[in-house]
């Protein structure tokens, strides 16, 4: 069996399943559905603001501790990095790792029951307990610049009035960008892409195309789920995540 092979069977990604999530992974999920059936009218102006405004949220004690041990294992790796966001069990971060050998690739979940799956992670790959949010925030204190920055399946909050959760609504967009101008999105909702394309486009003047994303073997439990429950999948990559480089090839 492949390294690839092994890693996709080790996590339920591939057959034989992983025992602990076979039935879980058997029940069928419903497509998205929402009242919104394309990008919000006031999406590009939340954005301007957000650009303009920068966001001044306090950082937690807690995390100031958690990113000061995170620290310098990242700094010691002397390739690039790669974020995985709301990694989860760590599925994706693994993936993501085992494709990019020469990269680190980090998880950063806010979910303790998540992060205690992920066992078995690949050397050049680690996940930490952390809020997203303030981890970006520290992460542009700290001057760090990823290669890579992926949003795989995040919940995209399709109801109208839920649009401020939405990462492309959130504050802290421009400081995502600080952090690196590269990134991928995949969802199993064409509108909450088209966001990402429109919330990139109002930050940095460029825009690239959402398209049908339907991968040979899922790199996650959700993109697993999603595919086997007949949902259309979608993948927005902003223009420094296409072609050559780091992250997840066509």
């Amino acid at each position: 069996m492949s390294r690839k092979n092994g890693f996709h069977a080790r996590w339920g990604l591939g057959r034989p399943r992983a025992i602990g999530y076979d039935r879980w992974m058997r029940e069928t999920s419903s497509p998205v559905t929402s009242r919104q059936v394309e990008p919000h009218p006031r999406l590009v102006k939340t954005v301007q603001k957000h650009r303009d405004f920068p966001w001044r949220k306090p950082i937690a004690d807690h995390s100031r501790e958690t990113f000061a041990v995170l620290a310098p294992r990242v700094e010691r790796w002397s390739g690039p990095w790669i974020l995985d966001t709301g990694c989860g069990t760590g599925a994706g971060t693994a993936a993501l790792a085992l494709r990019n050998p020469v990269a680190l690739v980090l998880g950063i979940d806010k979910s303790a029951d998540r992060l205690a799956r992920s066992a078995g992670l690949p050397s050049n790959a680690l996940v930490t307990r952390m809020d997203l949010e303030d981890f970006w925030l520290l992460a542009r204190q700290a001057g760090w610049k990823f290669s890579l920055q992926c949003f795989f399946y995040p919940n995209p909050w399709p109801k109208p009035e839920q649009r401020l959760r939405r990462w492309p609504f959130h504050p802290v967009l421009p400081t995502v960008l600080a952090c690196g101008s590269a990134w991928e999105v995949r969802t199993n909702w064409e509108v909450y892409a088209q966001e990402f394309s429109l919330a990139y486009a109002a930050l940095t003047g460029e825009q690239t195309p959402v398209e049908p994303w339907n991968p040979e073997v899922p790199d996650t439990l959700f993109e697993k789920k999603y595919r086997e429950s007949g949902h259309s999948l979608w993948r927005w990559r902003s223009p420094g995540a296409i072609g050559e480089g780091p992250g997840p090839r066509p």
